[in-house]
């Protein structure tokens, strides 16, 4: 079977030259010694003169987030070591295909695909490349913002409801319902999105990398130190279940597990702020941008999940650390303490926003200056990204429920993390037939589709087993 797919990514290859619109003019401006200026077909060149400490910055915002404290969840069901084994196993192989996507940045001299959706295409064709690559880019940008939205917006009602109480009268303010929440979660948002590129924007995703790191650090600890609850057990919730349950709860551990990773599609737009010259490619600085940021997210989610797991065991709710912190240790912590935590939930949800929403801000300014030929003006710009954060609050507001279907839905998406990097890598590099890195590709390839069964298996599980809330336009 390996053969067989290797057969049908070089007939891709060879059936379709490596080149799409974007990418033969990013060539043509590299070959033209043009780094840094500002090409009017293609905005993502304004950002092109960052350094190595902005990726790392926009590496840790993207790839740190609430999703994180829901891993004491997955070791619940599969115990200290197969729960230690399969994130460190998950961990490295979405290191490698990260280190795939810096190392094809550049796969032809003079060419940069700066987009997911540019290498897909010259991997696999305008035609396969679109349909393998469009969905999961689009919803990784705008369905992340919009779970931002619904996550930021809680945050800030359970940050209100800690400082003022539920009704509001320990701060004589009226409390704001769900809507009122998002919105202003999503005015503010709107607002920080007016910077207009990745280089600007460096500062943003430092703050908000902090903010990730210190709420991270600060509710393990905090687990940690206020003692264990009475009857806390270790033993692996898949042992104790009916054959029926230990699948799915297995499946379901599976899949926070991979999901708990992410930022891939990110990647090669990050990596197109860089600067780069034959003499000195942009994927050195990368890749140490990737090993310094990864080396901190690992130590946050190691920390998060045996942390998290130590001091709630198999008592941990399925909210994660997010709803067992408040529950068990909610009445005797300071509320000014419970307050930062969600305050520092809110600044790293609007950080991120803007790391998300880029790409899809520069696919709407390319296609205005497609269009128009020229520059996007300061009033267009704002005007197209003021458009998409309405369409992220109405989507937001109208599926409150969203974040129920995110495992199925991001599970669908996986095939960005685990699956495509690694049969991009064999399209365009086209390794010896049966050599290390062939093998190493078709078997990671094939595995990840495996996974990503796996994972839609789990969420369709988790669904049919705790149902949904299908509140429309009741957040």
């Amino acid at each position: 079977m390996g053969e067989a797919a290797a057969d049908i990514v070089d007939l891709t290859l060879e059936d379709n030259a490596i080149s799409t619109g974007s990418v033969v003019d990013e060539a043509t401006a590299e070959a033209a010694g043009a780094a840094h200026k500002v090409n009017p077909q293609d905005p993502i060149t304004e950002s092109r003169g960052s350094s190595t400490a902005s990726a790392v910055f926009h590496l840790l915002c993207s790839g740190m987030g609430i999703q994180a404290l829901m891993l004491p969840v997955a070791f619940a069901s599969l115990g200290w070591v197969w729960g230690i084994i399969i994130l460190s196993v998950g961990f490295l192989w979405q290191l490698y295909t990260k280190w795939a996507l810096v190392d094809l940045h550049e796969s032809a001299p003079g060419t940069r695909c700066s987009r997911f959706l540019d290498l897909a295409i010259a991997a696999f064709g305008p035609g396969l490349g679109k349909l393998l690559a469009l969905f999961p880019v689009m919803y990784l940008s705008g369905g992340t913002c919009v779970m931002l939205i619904i996550n930021g917006g809680r945050a800030m009602d359970d940050l209100f409801k800690t400082m003022c109480g539920g009704d509001g009268t320990a701060c004589s303010i009226k409390p704001l319902h769900g809507v009122e929440w998002f919105l202003l979660f999503t005015c503010i948002a709107i607002v920080i999105a007016q910077l207009p590129n990745l280089n600007v924007i460096a500062v943003v995703s430092l703050f908000g990398a902090i903010m990730a790191i210190s709420y991270g650090a600060l509710i393990w600890i905090l687990s940690v130190t206020k003692g264990r609850p009475e009857g806390v057990s270790y033993k692996p919730l898949v042992e104790v279940k009916s054959n029926k349950a230990r699948i799915g709860s297995v499946l379901n551990a599976l899949g926070i597990i991979a999901l708990s990773f992410r930022g891939h599609n990110l990647v090669l737009e990050i990596q197109g702020t860089l600067p780069s010259n034959p003499k000195c490619p942009s994927k050195g600085p990368m890749w140490r941008a990737v090993i310094i940021s990864y080396s901190l997210i690992a130590l946050c989610m190691y920390s998060l999940a045996i942390g998290g797991f130590w001091a709630y065991g198999s008592k941990i709710p399925n909210g994660g650390l997010y709803i067992a912190f408040p529950q068990f240790h909610g009445h005797d912590t300071p509320k000014l303490v419970m307050g930062l935590f969600y305050l520092l939930i809110v600044a790293n949800c609007l950080s991120a926003f803007q790391i998300y929403a880029m790409p899809v801000f520069d696919n709407l300014e390319l296609r205005y200056t497609s269009i128009k030929d020229r520059t996007c003006s300061r009033q267009a710009r704002a005007s197209l990204r003021v458009f998409f954060g309405c369409l992220t609050f109405f989507v937001a507001v109208a599926l409150p429920f969203l974040g129920s279907l995110a495992p199925l839905i991001g599970g669908m998406t996986s095939t960005l993390t685990f699956v495509l990097p690694c049969f991009m890598w064999l399209a365009i590099k086209r390794p010896h037939r049966r050599s290390g890195m062939w093998w190493l590709n078709i078997g990671l390839g094939w595995l990840g589709m495996v996974l990503w069964g796996v994972i839609v298996a789990a969420a369709i599980w988790v669904l049919v087993d705790r149902g949904i809330n299908a509140n429309f336009f009741n957040p």
